[in-house]
């Protein structure tokens, strides 16, 4: 793996798992060195993150983590609900109903007790993503939906852990994947448009639960 790439990943992760806070300064030669890289592959990988839309140049040697809010989070849900539906019917209408009909049953055994098992969950939504794009057979679109999701590991974990909201997620995909198994593309783009309002809607209320109301910030 080339150096650029290196320091693109290890940054990427540390960005969506929130160890690099919104707001936190990436000094150039501090983070080349902590990275153990040269400052021209460290330039490349924060090229790459600012065309993400992750971090913001602030100076030609500061950049910092971008934040994040609830105008960002549904202005995402826009894109990603007419990529995900537009995509969900493209599945439907592909001759992958075996592979979604396995996912069913993943779904139908999906455990969310413990955080490996929320962790395992989270890979079967990745596998879920990648089939849904090799269905819809649109690099174009599947290229928009890697941006998106790029996104959408950070947006969950600003928001915290609903136990409620993740059983109904199991129970939205299990739909989705056996709406596109079936070849309903209507029910499939439904359940899908159903999904996504109601992952927006926990989202924010998870913000605003997070955030300190104005009595606390006139008490703090």
């Amino acid at each position: 793996m080339r150096a650029s790439d290196r320091a693109y990943a290890a940054l990427l992760e540390e960005i969506q798992t929130g160890a690099l806070a919104p707001g936190t300064v990436l000094g150039e030669v501090e983070q080349a060195a902590r990275l153990g890289v040269s400052r021209t592959p460290l330039r490349a990988a924060l090229a790459r993150l600012t065309a993400d839309g992750l971090v913001a140049q602030t100076s030609p040697r500061v950049t910092v983590v971008t934040h994040i809010d609830g105008d960002d989070i549904r202005a995402l849900f826009v894109v990603r609900r007419a990529l995900e539906e537009t995509a969900a019917r493209l599945a439907a209408a592909s001759n992958r109903s075996a592979e979604f009909a396995a996912l069913v049953h993943a779904f139908d055994d999906a455990r969310l007790d413990g955080e490996a098992a929320r962790d395992a969950y989270y890979r079967l939504i990745a596998r879920f993503d990648a089939a849904l794009d090799e269905a819809a057979a649109n690099e174009y679109l599947s290229s928009a939906l890697r941006t998106v999701r790029t996104h959408l590991v950070r947006v969950r974990r600003l928001a915290r852990y609903q136990p409620e909201r993740l059983a109904a997620s199991v129970s939205e995909h299990r739909l989705i994947a056996a709406a596109i198994a079936a070849g309903d593309a209507d029910l499939a783009a439904d359940a899908t448009h159903v999904h996504l309002h109601n992952a927006l809607t926990s989202i924010l209320e998870s913000l605003d639960d997070a955030a300190p109301s104005p009595e606390r910030k006139a008490s703090a």
